[in-house]
């Protein structure tokens, strides 16, 4: 007897954009998945990766249950000699060497999930280690950076006000194909080409033209890598021709006539030819700007991970400050999260300081807790004290997005332990001794704790499990407790002892803060009026209860579910002067760390590329998502392909024939790709996705096997990082092309 389909809905985990899902669940699996109509943030936007959810999440090749190392060989295993492996082998560890003898990595797909974000940070506490790797440092760190030595604070990152602004800059973001980044913003594309049927304006900066730089009303083709440069000379132009003028925001930053004399080299004649750019253009850029009713300023992927990648996202926001755009609709505002805390009243803050600790071979300086992941097998692999034994890696295929892979590789292989929380066996977790895979998304519940505080509108949504967790599976949360109870010297303890602690010392600290909304209470009350039938979903709870709506909406885990479509708070508001965080309480333009990188920028003026030498860049692929959707069929035909692509004139100059093979070389090592002819990357550029690289032994990924492309980061040997963020540098650096004879 056949059963009768229902419907549940599902927030897409798939990529930043956080869009509304309507599943089709027959038989107890997913088997249609559409946008979402009623959803109240992306109003049943749906691209390629969500219609996909039911082949990503119905995968063959997931894991369904534990493995462990015997032998040498990985066997299925039940939960509790999964965990009681750990707990013999981590704690000992621990105590012979200390806590930095083990390293933790997270990767991207950790920050899709309620688990990696409850319960990283209380993994580290339980561990003690400094040695944190994330997957941040081959992406977004130096926006971190920025944000922090600007503001005080790490995450308060403004994002464009896409749905009201005039004038939108963008540089090295492609959101037609990657759906946006550090800016959540459902149907992304949409927004765009409203912006232009509203009569605004859209620059797109770029050394590919890609598909938003088709949309785009100007597109400029720097070369790659120079975008600190060409920003600098925007900032420059501003004074230049008294254009800058922070209006309102004036009161509350200090540092702007530092900052005029620390730009006073970087004109659009002395940036034109490193950016291979006409200097008129330049200057017509920031007069543009300048003039625009409101305007914003947003640098991405392309922009981060080159050489001055701290330094160009610092530039991105001194734009917007300088326009008088930081903090205004239209202009690049700050989203306020219904998790974040309830906001303090202004004032100086603890500020934000760089280089706490350093990495024990190189010397590395910490950003925001976290080391180079570039770094992590120079730690594992160089001995001597301190070295690095152990890992446990959470959603994290370091061997594929980290420079030199096959170090990594083999360095992994060297480990006395490691653990992954994973679902696949892949190119990283094939060397662990225990893995634990979580259920497939549709068997989880979902809430963006990160990405709503990079959401163009403020909103909270959350769906619960679309399907029952099925025999044999754990929760992720229960993971998570399980594996921080078995590296604590807790194990065996109940996981719900993770949560509770938690609350408790939540609390403990919530009830003294004026500014909160229990302040003064009982902490056992507040606990007690707490809902939720699990740990996390207790926890979110109480994070609502203690949120910046907890007053104005009384928003409440019961108050979500009674609006399973999301509930709207509105468009982004003003935040300044309350969010900073700096120990001046204002807006500190020039921090020292960046007054002291400058001369490393301006150095690089007039610096002549070598001829014999192309500028790489990566790319994004709708159909993708950095190393971990390629096992899915439904996502791997079509444009999404890793092929080497080159300007007509570089391959007719080199010999290159398209569908031929091309040796490419690089610091780190060479590889051999298929060559792809298309204008639509400048000449000296060619362009190689990130992510590919699937084929290695012992991996089970059958359909990203028989595609495995080639992996790009091997091109790299680690040793370029911007200094500031210690974010590797995958985009703009030299490879020598040649025929494959």
């Amino acid at each position: 007897m056949s059963s009768t389909p229902s419907t549940a809905l599902r927030i897409c985990p798939l990529c930043e954009a956080t869009c509304g899902l309507t599943l089709t669940v027959d038989g107890g699996r997913v088997t249609a998945a559409r946008g979402d109509r009623d959803d109240v943030f992306s109003q049943g936007f749906i691209c390629p990766k969500g219609a996909a959810f039911p082949e990503v999440d119905a995968d063959p090749d997931r894991l369904t249950g534990p493995l462990v190392r015997e032998n040498g060989v990985l066997r299925e295993a039940g939960w509790d000699e999964a965990f009681d492996r750990i707990a013999a082998r981590i704690r000992p560890l621990i105590e012979e060497h200390g806590p930095n003898a083990v390293g933790v990595v997270l990767g991207n797909p950790n920050v899709h999930t309620i688990a990696g974000a409850l319960y990283p940070p209380l993994l580290l506490g339980a561990l003690g280690t400094r040695n944190l790797f994330t997957a941040s440092t081959v992406d977004q760190m130096p926006k971190h950076v920025s944000s922090g030595l600007l503001f005080g604070d790490a995450f308060a990152i403004p994002v464009p006000d896409l749905d009201r602004t005039d004038h939108l800059l963008m540089l090295g973001a492609n959101p037609l194909d990657s759906n946006g980044s550090l800016c959540t913003a459902p149907d992304f594309p949409g927004r765009l080409r409203a912006l232009r049927r509203r009569g605004g304006t859209l620059t797109v900066v770029d050394p590919r033209r890609t598909r938003t730089a088709r949309l785009a009303d100007r597109h400029l083709a720097l070369r790659p890598g120079t975008d600190a440069l060409f920003l600098a000379a925007l900032v420059h132009t501003l004074f230049a021709e008294d254009l800058a003028d922070p209006g309102p925001l004036a009161a509350h930053v200090q540092g702007v006539d530092e900052v005029r004399e620390a730009v006073r080299d970087f004109s659009p004649e002395a940036v034109a030819a490193d950016c291979d750019l006409d200097a008129e253009a330049i200057r017509t850029t920031a007069r543009e700007l300048a003039a625009a009713p409101t305007a914003a300023v947003y640098g991405r992927m392309g922009s981060s991970t080159v050489a001055y990648g701290t330094l160009g996202n610092w530039l991105v926001d001194v734009l917007n400050i300088l326009t008088g755009n930081l903090d205004r609709p239209g202009g690049a505002l700050f989203p306020l999260s219904a998790t974040a805390p309830a906001p303090r009243p202004a004032g100086p803050g603890k500020g934000f300081a760089l280089g706490r600790w350093r990495s024990r071979v190189s010397g590395h300086p910490e950003a925001k807790g976290e080391l180079p992941l570039a770094a992590l097998a120079e730690e594992i692999d160089t001995p001597g004290e301190g070295r690095i034994r152990a890992v446990i890696t959470i959603a994290a295929n370091p061997v594929l997005s980290a420079p030199d892979g096959r170090r990594l590789d083999a360095a992994l292989a060297s480990l006395d332990f490691m653990v992954a929380v994973d679902p696949y066996l892949g190119e990283t977790t094939r060397h662990a001794d225990v893995v634990l895979p979580p259920p497939p998304p549709s068997q989880s519940a979902h809430f963006d704790f990160a990405f709503n505080g990079f959401a163009v509108r403020n909103q909270v949504r959350h769906t619960p499990p679309a399907v029952p967790l099925a025999a044999g599976r754990m929760d992720e949360c229960e993971i998570h407790a399980r594996l921080i109870l078995a590296v604590s010297g807790m194990h065996g303890a109940p996981p719900e002892a993770v949560d509770e602690l938690a609350i408790d010392s939540t609390l403990a600290k919530a009830v003294t803060q004026e500014h909160s909304p229990v302040y003064g209470e009982d902490p056992k009350a507040v606990a007690a009026r707490l809902t939720g039938t699990t740990g996390p979903e207790r926890r979110l709870d109480l994070m609502l209860r203690l949120g910046p709506y907890a007053r104005s909406h009384g928003l409440t885990l019961d108050a979500l579910r009674a609006a399973p479509h999301g509930i709207d708070l509105g468009p982004l508001r003003p935040r300044l002067p309350g969010l900073l965080k700096t120990r001046s309480g204002r807006i500190e333009l020039l921090p020292a760390p960046i007054a002291a990188d400058l001369p490393r920028l301006r150095a690089a003026l007039g610096s002549v590329p070598d001829p014999g030498t192309l500028r790489l860049v990566g790319r994004r692929h709708l159909r993708s998502n950095n190393s971990w959707l390629h096992n899915i069929p439904a996502l791997t035909g079509g444009t999404n392909r890793c092929t080497l692509q080159i300007h007509p004139e570089d391959a007719a100059r080199l010999g290159l024939e398209a569908g031929a093979a091309a040796r490419v070389k690089g610091e780190g090592g060479e590889l051999e790709a298929e060559v792809e002819i298309t204008d639509t990357v400048r000449p000296g550029v060619v362009s190689l996705p990130h992510g590919w690289g699937h084929d290695r032994p012992g991996t089970r990924l059958r359909t990203a096997s028989r595609r495995p492309g080639v992996n790009v980061n091997q091109l790299l040997d680690g040793s370029r990082l911007d200094p500031l963020s210690g974010t590797a540098v995958l985009n703009g650096f030299p490879v020598h092309v040649s025929p494959l004879l």
